[in-house]
């Protein structure tokens, strides 16, 4: 039994990897590819189809278990996989319709993946397993930041623009990967759980398979309307309500590491030949910084001398360190320019270690906030847990989709003075509600 729930984290965690190389790699990517397209009718937007994946994601949270319920872990992954591939497929022969409306698609298939691969990582953990089983998950997940963005690297380095062929290769290497990641899915083996559920309805000879998923839909309905009852209830409470500046600030400079940040390096003139391949370059240091971090502030927590706070405002003063080293050493017009490379001056000669520093940086930064806001969840609504990280994601994911449709038209400069103010104010926020559990701690032992 725990041989097979152990093979079922390792191929969840292959078919992630898989996944999320081709789609992180074409996150890290796709402004530069689509300013670069030698087609006169595609009229699309990077920025603003990651804008509509991560909006329609936050709200596609809402609906995403109750199919998740129905269908059961398995499929969901693989249908939403499916998904990932169209998305990943659309840059091969691009037109703008296919692109948003995948966009859409994807938005809806992220939802369904994250729900379903968390419950199906529950399914195969215990109490004893379940931090090693969730470490072992996301070792492999932070990993797909590394060999996509190589690729770049290796493709682009010396070019100043990228030809079609280029891209249908790169394209082409990233469906395949998404698409194995996909069918590695159909390699997971019935949880426990699911077995006993199976052999219980199998038991019921007389019920038809429609009146049993049926049953399922009834059943997974009165979940979903009790959770969203508790997210009505969670959302007045003044812990959710203070760490949601936290939370919206992590949203924002998810985009920018994400998104905005390659684009902006792509787009130095300054950099000439090496500007496109530095995109990889920075991607794959970004996902060094996050490793880093995940591994790092998992060991420091186990110590009671570092609190969460410790490390959020260490995640706070990187993340500014990061920004105004970017704001010295990175043109202002770089998020924006479209057909052209940048046209104004850095306070500073861009250099690439300055560059490549930033995007270290700004991995780790991430991985503070993000493992804090987690570790700060679990531990407030030990009961609720489910709800509040749904908050957490539909928080996150709406400032991020925000973020991703302004990052074209403003200026560098105030994109980043939008995330010093708001980082700011967030971590004020998980001070206060980190010193409201200590002294509520200090009055129950009392």
């Amino acid at each position: 039994m725990a041989d097979r729930r152990t093979f079922n984290v390792i191929v969840l965690g292959v078919g992630f990897l898989f996944i999320f190389t081709a789609f992180t790699t074409c996150g890290n990517v796709e402004q530069t590819v689509v300013k670069s397209l030698e087609n006169g009718t595609f009229t699309g937007s990077g920025y603003h189809s990651l804008g509509i994946i991560y909006g329609v994601f936050s709200f596609a949270n809402l609906l995403a278990p109750t199919l998740v319920a129905v269908i059961g872990p398995k499929i969901s992954m693989f249908l939403s996989g499916l998904l990932y591939s169209g998305y990943i497929a659309v840059f091969i022969i691009p037109s703008t319709w296919s692109f948003y409306l995948t966009s859409v698609l994807i938005g809806a298939g992220a939802a369904t993946l994250w729900t379903a691969q968390g419950q199906f990582l529950v399914e195969n953990s215990d109490a004893s397993t379940i931090n090693r089983n969730t470490g072992m998950f996301w070792a492999l997940l932070q990993c797909s930041m590394l060999f996509g963005n190589l690729y770049i690297y290796v493709d682009w380095n010396g070019r100043t623009e990228i030809p079609d062929n280029s891209r249908k290769n790169i394209f082409l290497s990233l469906l395949v990967a998404s698409i194995l990641g996909t069918l590695s899915f159909l390699g997971l083996t019935k949880s426990h759980r699911e077995e006993e559920m199976l052999s219980e309805e199998e038991g019921q000879s007389l019920l038809s398979t429609r009146v049993m998923y049926r049953r399922r839909a009834n059943t997974a309905m009165q979940e979903a309307k009790s959770e969203f009852k508790t997210i009505k209830e969670l959302v007045k409470t003044k812990t959710i309500l203070l760490l949601s500046p936290c939370m919206a600030y992590s949203g924002l400079e998810l985009s920018f590491y994400s998104g905005v940040y390659g684009t902006c390096i792509g787009a130095t003139t300054q950099f000439g030949e090496a500007a496109k391949g530095l995109i990889g370059i920075s991607g794959i240091v970004v996902g060094i910084g996050e490793i880093v971090g995940g591994g790092l502030f998992g060991l420091l927590c186990k110590n009671n001398r570092f609190r969460r706070t410790s490390v959020v405002f260490l995640g706070m003063v990187v993340h500014f360190i990061a920004f105004y080293l970017v704001f010295l050493n990175i043109p202002d017009d770089a998020p924006v320019v479209f057909q052209t490379t940048t046209q104004k001056t850095p306070f500073l000669t861009p250099s690439i270690s300055i560059t490549l520093l930033c995007s270290f940086l700004l991995g780790l930064g991430d991985s503070c906030f993000n493992t804090q806001l987690y570790s700060i969840l679990g531990r407030v609504y030990v009961e609720h847990s489910t709800p509040a990280f749904a908050i957490f994601k539909f928080i996150q994911s709406i400032f991020a989709a925000v973020a991703f449709f302004y990052s074209g038209y403003l200026l560098l400069m105030w994109q980043l003075l939008l995330m010093v103010i708001l980082g700011f104010i967030g971590t004020l926020c998980f001070f206060v509600v980190e010193r409201m559990q200590n002294i509520s701690v200090d009055l129950q032992e009392y």
